[in-house]
């Protein structure tokens, strides 16, 4: 049976600490999976459920974004993937009378973990000024509040409509076109956070801001590079990919500054010989400094132009542009410059050029250790000048992969959830809907924080998402969503973000993925967009939490009828009847959606052209693939410190917490940890096991600090160290972004590390430290 939410908080700065593991997946993973989905669901709604999830007929896992094989399996999830859905389809509710013995003050002392656990909201909620409890409102008097501080704006560029990458496509065609007939553009979304500095660089250099291969081209991949990303607990489904290219003959090269299970052996839980022996997947890691991305492919680029025979003279002669001015570039690249940026030795670099020269077609991986450095988007530009040298953009088994993160957040950029939209796409609405969008780029999410704190911005609404547990300088974002006017949460669990408020707060409860959604024209379905450009359908088929739940796309139909009133030019009440009417509209605004309700309804969806990928076209300014020659950079690092990368746990996706544990870092029962190399540890002299302070260091000055964690000696590369977010996004200056995209540099943050006071471990239970009387807590069936 399912059972009962933890009354208290468990400590989260006490773990216990054994030796990383060499293996990912396999029975351990199947037990966890079963007995997390168990608490949440029981028996007979965990089989029901997971056997639905990423079916042709079934609903799209609400977790990552990684695409499924044509031929699914029965059990076509993963650890993680069946956590998100366990925690949608929980048993648990929070309820009004939840909110009602709960002070607003009371849950913003609480860990995101416990307010994560208590379950499904059931009821739109409202937060009065000057409020201490949330209380139940009707869906009509929530939506005349929001009218009511929209109307009283001086400009509708003083709201912000945020968007988390769960939104489906109907929904966020919706949003943005609401919004837009509103008169704004301030639609910044999760992206801005994680891929937006991919989408920057690609869009530059080959045309299309999103990766250039499908899944099959994986199987068929002569050498496949995974940098700065971990697949095992990030994206665990790409294992089974990666597995299968193992047994097509592909080398594959791990390039990050911390050895992952996931990328050293795969205990396939779907095959016998999996979960027996498992397959290895690295043949060469590259433990590359944090940042040193960008040197190492350009001094791999030198060595490619310096081979006899290894360039593809003929693609780029015909393909390319600017390749004179890169080569210059390359050629000077140094050796020794290059291996003090990576810390990698000259022997390491040149057997990686040899498996580089040996391969035809290859595949570069990517996530967020490459998106969130400020020199992130030439260290992509740089990727894109390796693959172009040998021709391998547009060629079956080659090109490049970067790996998104939440389940539909390519799928809201192509609806046109983006600040800074094209006018070609502005245009279509124009057209489409008859009225006149504004040309004004809005704010993305660095921006709309500024403009919350200046005062520009008075009305924050998010379609999903944990904004402020997202976002970087946790404490500057706080204070800025405090200046708020109004703050609307369309949720379907409980997050921090619901607890640090504007002067007033709204939460509206919306449908899961898992549920089935009924409106006026019958039962509908709604799609989303892979890592890979395909597009498919999702149909929910549990009974909604609640009866007081609206569907994503009524919610804004409501919304936008209340807003708007009767001179809208949009058919809201139709679209919220059925939303075939919408798939109808963006197949005649958003290329590559031509005849969409016809194709969608096909098993498995269809593939969104990508001009790159199909015919070797690039719709660049110059009309060809462009070389780029940026200065290399990497950080610089003062004596006596650390460089600080941000991460995920193993119990943990983007900002839900599902547990306290990480296991194949040999981590349990804790959080707030940080990981440093035994030499550093060392030569600062911080023991294994000690409490340290981690002081953020940036050149405005100002003191960021995130308390009391412990020191965990471990195999990071020298100069690193790495600890979880968002406990750490405190340290992450708002103003330290990626040039181009803006995107925040959560990966390369200069720390040093304080000798904690002295406390006892044992009473931090929570995000931030802070003494409870209950002490230390277990979750078990009863409490």
């Amino acid at each position: 049976m399912a059972t009962k939410p933890p009354k208290g908080d468990p400590v989260q700065d006490a773990p216990q600490v054994a030796e990383p593991k060499h293996t990912a997946a396999g029975l351990p993973a199947v037990g966890h999976t079963l007995r997390v989905a168990q608490q949440q669901m029981g028996v007979r709604r965990t089989a029901l459920t997971l056997l639905r999830v990423n079916q042709k007929d079934g609903f799209d896992c609400p977790g990552c974004a990684w695409p499924e094989p044509d031929h699914r399996h029965r059990a076509e999830f993963c650890e993680n993937g069946a956590k998100a859905v366990a925690e949608e389809a929980t048993l648990r509710r929070v309820t009004p009378e939840f909110f009602a013995a709960h002070p607003v003050a009371d849950l913003a002392g609480r860990s995101g973990y416990w307010l994560g656990q208590q379950g499904r909201l059931t009821h739109p909620m409202y937060l009065a000024e000057d409020g201490t409890h949330y209380e139940p409102v009707t869906w009509e008097r929530a939506f005349d509040i929001i009218a009511g501080e929209i109307s009283a704006l001086a400009s509708p560029d003083e709201a912000v409509f945020y968007t988390s990458g769960r939104t489906s496509n109907e929904a966020a065609f919706l949003y943005q076109l609401f919004a837009r007939e509103l008169g704004t553009n301030n639609l910044p979304d999760c992206s801005n956070m994680c891929h937006e500095s991919s989408g920057s660089a690609l869009s530059e250099t080959i045309g299309v801001g999103k990766g250039s291969v499908l899944l099959e081209d994986l199987h068929r991949a002569d050498l496949i590079i995974v940098a700065g990303q971990n697949p095992g607990t990030n994206h665990p489904r790409m294992l089974s990919a990666l597995e299968k290219a193992k047994a097509n003959g592909a080398r594959i090269i791990s390039v990050n500054p911390l050895p992952e299970a996931g990328l050293e052996r795969f205990k396939n839980p779907q095959t016998p010989q999996g979960m027996l022996k498992g397959t290895a997947l690295t043949d060469l890691f590259l433990q590359v400094r944090i940042g040193g991305d960008q040197a190492l492919f350009r001094l791999l680029n030198k060595l490619i132009l310096e081979t006899r025979g290894a360039v593809d003279e003929e693609f780029v002669a015909e393909h390319t542009h600017g390749y004179e001015e890169f080569a210059e570039a390359a050629r000077a690249a140094d050796w020794d410059a290059t291996l003090a940026a990576t810390g990698l030795t000259r022997a390491e670099i040149e057997r990686a050029l040899g498996m580089v020269l040996a391969s035809r077609r290859t595949i570069v991986c990517w996530a967020m250790g490459l998106t969130q450095h400020k020199h992130s988007v030439p260290t992509i530009r740089e990727v894109v000048n390796f693959l172009l040298l040998r021709g391998d953009i547009g060629r079956p088994g080659a090109g490049v992969c970067p790996v998104r993160g939440h389940s539909n957040v390519q799928g809201d950029r192509t609806m046109g959830i983006f600040e800074r939209p094209a006018p070609a796409f502005l245009d279509a609405l124009e057209k489409e809907f008859g009225f006149a969008p504004p040309r004004e780029h809005g704010f993305d999410v660095v921006r709309a924080i500024r403009a919350l704190r200046d005062g520009e911005a008075k009305v924050f609404f998010a379609m999903g998402g944990n904004f402020v547990s997202a976002s970087p300088d946790t404490d500057v974002t706080e204070a800025a969503v405090r200046r708020a006017r109004l703050t609307v949460h369309v949720s379907t669990k409980l997050n921090r973000s619901h607890v640090v408020t504007g002067a007033r707060a709204l939460i509206l409860p919306t449908l899961g993925r898992t549920e089935r959604d009924l409106q006026g024209g019958g039962e509908q379905f709604v799609t989303v967009e892979d890592s890979m450009g395909m597009v498919h359908a999702s149909r929910g088929r549990l009974e909604p939490a609640s009866r007081h739940l609206l569907s994503e796309p009524a919610i804004v139909c409501r919304l936008a009828r209340r807003v708007l009133g009767a001179d809208s030019k949009v058919p809201w009440e139709e679209f919220e009847r059925d939303y075939a009417t919408i798939r109808d509209r963006i197949a005649r605004v958003v290329p590559g959606f031509e005849d969409f309700n016809a194709r969608v309804a096909r098993p498995g969806g269809f593939t969104l052209p990508h001009a790159p990928r199909d015919e070797r076209r690039f719709p660049t300014a110059t009309g060809k693939a462009n070389f780029t020659a940026a200065p290399v950079e990497y950080p610089e690092l003062p004596a006596g410190r650390l460089l600080l990368q941000t991460l995920r746990s193993h119990d943990q996706y983007n900002t839900t917490i599902y547990g306290l544990d990480d296991r194949y870092r040999g981590i349990t029962g804790g959080r707030r940890v940080v990981l440093v190399n035994p030499e550093d540890a060392r030569a600062l002299g911080v023991a294994d096991g000690s409490y340290v302070d981690l002081v953020g260091e940036w050149r405005d000055g100002v003191e960021r600090r995130a308390p009391g964690f412990r020191v965990v000696h471990y195999p990071t590369a020298r100069g690193c160290a790495a600890s979880y977010y968002p406990e750490t996004n405190v340290l992450v200056p708002l103003d330290a972004t990626a040039d181009t995209s803006n995107t925040p540099a959560s990966k390369s943050v200069v720390i040093r590390l304080e000798h904690a006071a002295a406390e006892a471990p044992g009473n931090r239970a929570g995000d931030r430290p802070r003494t409870r009387p209950e002490g230390r807590l277990e979750q078990s069936a009863t409490d």
